[in-house]
């Protein structure tokens, strides 16, 4: 492990330790996870939001896939995390907020994103929260954009109580033992009109 990785993971374990149910994982996401969850998206997907970004494992994988620092828009709570991601990634659009305000949040000139990439525990979260999350973010994107969200549980973190209200629709795109611990990636789409 290089030594800023062991920094980061450091500082990642340091702010679990300060608020384990926000924070929700004793460790950055891997490599293979960010790979996963950014695997449907190119620099062609346009205007991204990232939720949660924590030490910015997913960010780096989205950059990796051509998406331009210009065209992140970054949302994160902590304010160590904030910092380091303005210092990190200094081209990008750094947000130190709370992920259910994502609704009063100005990005990209109002220009629609294409995708949402989220790091957030859902699972620890109340449903009104996660509710308040999606709402906001599927109101941030293009009608045919989507949000993706990985868990470390059996099943999608977003149940399906949840996403019929909100015209939504959830579907695994794949999976990683790579991951300590393994995990899984959901795409959550606007559900087709019949």
């Amino acid at each position: 492990m290089t030594r800023p990785r062991i920094s980061e993971t450091f500082g990642f374990f340091r702010a679990w330790l300060r608020n384990p149910l926000r924070v929700a994982a004793v460790a950055p996401s891997g490599r293979a996870l960010a790979s996963l969850i950014t695997s449907e998206i190119s620099h062609e997907t346009g205007p991204v939001i990232e939720l949660g970004p924590g030490t910015g494992a997913f960010t780096g994988a989205l950059i990796k896939r051509g998406v331009a620092q210009e065209d992140l828009a970054l949302i994160e709570f902590s304010p160590e995390f904030t910092a380091a991601l303005r210092l990190r990634y200094p081209g990008a659009h750094v947000f130190h907020m709370d992920a259910t305000l994502i609704e009063t949040a100005h990005l990209f000139s109002g220009k629609p994103a294409g995708a949402t990439v989220s790091g957030l525990p859902l699972l620890s979260m109340p449903p009104r929260k996660v509710q308040a999350i999606l709402a906001g973010a599927f109101q941030k994107m293009q009608a045919t954009a989507a949000f993706y969200q990985f868990t470390y549980g059996p099943r999608c973190p977003v149940p399906r109580k949840l996403l019929e209200p909100l015209g939504l629709e959830a579907h695994r795109i794949g999976g990683t033992f790579a991951n300590l611990p393994p995990a899984a990636v959901y795409r959550i789409r606007k559900r087709p009109k019949r």
